[in-house]
């Protein structure tokens, strides 16, 4: 009984994939996913021979055979009768949520795999929503209506991301739309609950009615999604760890060559230098006879902040801001031209490079200071400031102790 319901399920597959292919002669050799809504049908082309893994997820989803899903969710089509929870005008539209609020799952997590190749440069690109980092995706999905840089695996430079950290946003590009942009914008742009509050769900429900994958040639004919994401997924953290590790690697070797060739472009700078095992080197440009503060006490401190071709990107000084075309009115008029508090220890929430600077000087003292991108914001940055891996240039001045 069975082997029969299985082959009539075979069968009807079968039979509907050859509708839809005789629907849309014209495509390409391929896999596709036809989704239709209650605002018209939208045609997907997915990368399954880039992006196997998170292809294989939405198809096995579709299809009903996924072999992480959920009990209730396994031998039906998983995205029928969903609806899009979040659709933002100008950003992108967002389904695939069992419950429609944006928090529900098939039953599982997965690690997305990702390309460089793939991007969310454009209207109606398909990724993968999730809730931080590599392996937090599910079933839930969205399609641009612009581009999304922000949401690329790989930053403007080709590097890797750090998606394993908190806050930093990858999102999988598995397809595009070929076919129902104008779909796509239409229910972009219903009537949502109240966009102030960031509640994007439309007032009227708009449904995703069925999801149909269409398979034209050998190689998508034969795309067997269950096996493909059982035996590839738990690779693909290795992969990324593998990726992560070499890049951090040439970026620190880069750093360390960027340090050297920083300490000798101050060859004129004569004061005492400190070229620190960590990677932070500093010049004293002025040695106090002040005295050496101790663990429990505060100090004020003035600098300026540099990229490494000299460019400013915040200072105490308001003379060092006018010099370099960066002064802000708003800034000065807050009061915020002034030296600032911290305590002389560990404790100080600044970047390791800086204070492990500030904990070299005595009041009075004055110093260039190079800080590797790793002992500064590290492999995210500080957006929308400091880029990504960014080495910094400080002049720092211990100003005094702190009342």
């Amino acid at each position: 009984m069975i082997k029969k319901t299985l082959t009539a399920i075979v069968v009807l597959l079968v039979l509907v994939n050859i509708s839809c292919q005789e629907k849309y002669p014209e495509l390409e050799d391929g896999l596709y996913a036809e989704i239709e809504t209650s605002k018209g049908t939208m045609l997907a082309k997915l990368f399954y021979d880039k992006v196997p893994v998170t292809v294989a997820n939405f198809v096995a989803l579709a299809e009903g055979n996924h072999p992480m899903a959920a009990e209730q969710y396994q031998g039906k089509p998983f995205y029928d009768s969903l609806t899009f929870h979040r659709v933002m005008d100008k950003f992108m539209i967002q389904g695939g949520d069992p419950q429609g609020d944006g928090r529900g799952t098939p039953g599982y997590r997965f690690a997305a795999d990702f390309s460089p190749e793939l991007k969310h440069d454009k209207p109606g690109i398909l990724s993968m929503a999730n809730a931080g980092g590599i392996n937090t995706n599910g079933s839930q999905f969205f399609i641009t209506e612009a581009p999304y840089t922000r949401g690329n695996f790989f930053d403007t430079n080709g590097n890797l991301k750090p998606c394993d950290q908190p806050r930093v946003s990858c999102h999988s590009v598995f397809g595009e739309l070929v076919k129902g942009l104008e779909v796509q914008d239409s229910i972009s742009n219903v009537e949502v609950v109240n966009p102030r509050a960031r509640n994007h769900k439309p007032v009227e429900d708009v449904y995703i009615t069925k999801v149909t994958i269409i398979r034209k040639g050998k190689e998508a004919t034969f795309f067997d999604a269950p096996k493909v994401f059982e035996e590839e997924m738990p690779k693909v953290e290795e992969t990324f760890r593998s990726i992560r590790d070499e890049a951090k690697k040439k970026a620190e070797d880069l750093a360390k060559k960027a340090k050297e060739d920083w300490l000798k472009k101050n060859e004129s700078l004569d004061g005492r230098r400190i070229d620190s095992p960590t990677g932070m080197a500093m010049i004293f440009t002025h040695e106090s006879d002040g005295v050496k503060p101790t663990s429990a006490q505060r100090v004020n401190i003035d600098c300026a902040g540099y990229f490494e071709d000299g460019t400013l990107f915040w200072t105490t000084w308001k003379e060092i801001a006018e010099k370099n075309g960066k002064y802000d009115e708003r800034q000065d008029k807050a009061g915020q031209y002034k030296a600032f508090t911290m305590p002389y220890n560990q404790s100080a929430t600044l970047v390791a490079g800086f204070r492990e600077a500030m904990l070299n000087m005595k009041v009075g003292d004055k110093a260039r200071v190079f800080i590797p991108y790793y002992l500064g914001y590290g492999e995210a940055g500080r957006a929308p400031l400091i880029p990504a891996r960014t080495n910094l240039v400080f002049d720092i001045e211990i100003a005094s102790i702190a009342e």
